[in-house]
Order: structure tokens, then sequence, then C-alpha cells
């Protein structure tokens, strides 16, 4: 794993917040065309503001501990600061990524906001 920070290396190693929330509040799924990653996320959604997210990713290092990263950094936001969050966002919460890899970073602000779009959908009224 040369090449990545240790914030990768722990997050990749130690993944934060992995599985599925029973009867989640939203779903995002998203697909990197490129290389194939992929990312299930569910949130629990109280007061209009994130209060659990897991992960389910199937692909490199840089793919799960981009999820895993993504997770500590949604929950207490709202679901509008969640979609703010941007891949630079992601990547410099781990220290950085490789250039190659920033398409890792791109895969979880995607799927933030598939979540997203998933919740508005379920609560329109």
């Amino acid at each position: 794993m040369s090449g990545y920070s240790d914030l990768v290396r722990d997050h990749f190693q130690n993944p934060r917040n992995v599985g599925a929330i029973a009867e989640a509040d939203a779903v995002g799924y998203q697909t990197n065309p490129v290389c194939g990653d992929t990312m299930r996320l569910t949130l629990r959604i109280n007061g209009g503001r994130v209060v659990e997210a897991r992960f389910q990713t199937s692909g490199c290092p840089a793919a799960i501990a981009t999820s895993s990263v993504c997770t500590e950094m949604i929950r207490g936001q709202t679901l509008a600061e969640a979609e703010a969050l941007t891949k630079e966002d992601y990547a410099a919460a781990l220290g950085g990524l490789p250039a190659g890899k920033m398409h890792c970073s791109v895969l979880a602000a995607d799927t933030v906001r598939a979540a997203a779009a998933d919740y508005l959908r379920r609560t329109a009224h």
C-alpha cells in the first residue's frame, strides 16, 4: 500500500461503520464505471440530520477508506451539509489520495448525493 497516507491505511485496515442499517431512511448506491468499485450507503435520519451511516463497498483500498471516512464525516450533519462535501473534502480527511485514486472520493460524494435524493423521494408529500 505504498503511496497511501497512514489515515488511508488505517481506514482500509480498520473500516468504520461497515454494514447496512435495517429499515434505513435513505439508501444510496453508485458504481464507478471506470474501475467497477461500488458503494452502498444506508442512512438513518432524525430531525433532519444524519444520525447513523453505514456502508458496504467493493473495491480497492482507497475506495474502502474513503467510504469509511465518509460515514464519519456526514454523521451529525444535515443532508444539505452532507451533500455539500466534495471529493476534495474526503481526500483531505484521509491525508490525501494518489492522483490515480481521486475517483474513489468521487464515488463517496456521489453516493451521499444519491442517498440524499432517495431520502427526499421517500419523504416527499
